[in-house]
């Protein structure tokens, strides 16, 4: 596991190099996840990209490289300025309210497709507060049907 955290790390270094940023990375693993921040620089904006997707396209790179390169597979997780970390924190306060909103009507409610990560965060804490989830739809029209936990019905006589 740390020769591949070495070579991630080294190869987002490289990366970045490329672009005139030449910053450490702070490499980590947990639970088979290696993690790679990236400081706050003046390029924040160019390296997580619209919505997140040049840094979503990083992660990807980063592991291509390790598999290409048949280092020990892990799942690679990219941060830049700690952009997830707020994100998360953001998407589970919005998922809160669609949960009140599914929890007072009764009634299912249809996102917007969103990315893998996104809906992983939004399965996380409907399952937190008792509302079921199901992803429906395929590649960039997935997305998340909320929908009210079903009460288990007793028989009365």
């Amino acid at each position: 596991m740390e020769d591949s955290i070495q070579f991630a790390k080294k190869y987002v270094e490289d990366l970045l190099s490329f672009f005139g940023l030449n910053t450490e990375i702070h490499a980590t693993s947990e639970d088979d996840v290696i993690e790679l921040s990236i400081p706050s620089t003046h390029m924040n904006g160019f390296l997580i990209g619209q919505r997140g997707e040049t840094l979503r396209s990083i992660q990807y790179m980063v592991s291509a490289a390790l598999m290409n390169n048949d280092k020990e597979y892990h799942r690679v997780n990219v941060d830049v300025a700690d952009y997830k970390k707020g994100r998360q924190e953001q998407l589970s306060e919005v998922t809160k309210g669609w949960i009140e909103k599914v929890k007072s009507s009764n009634e299912p409610m249809t996102l917007k497709p969103m990315n893998a990560a996104d809906r992983r965060i939004v399965h996380k804490v409907a399952g937190e507060y008792g509302v079921a989830t199901e992803s429906v739809g395929v590649g960039r029209d997935r997305h998340i049907v909320l929908r009210p936990q079903e009460v288990e019905k007793t028989e009365e006589e």
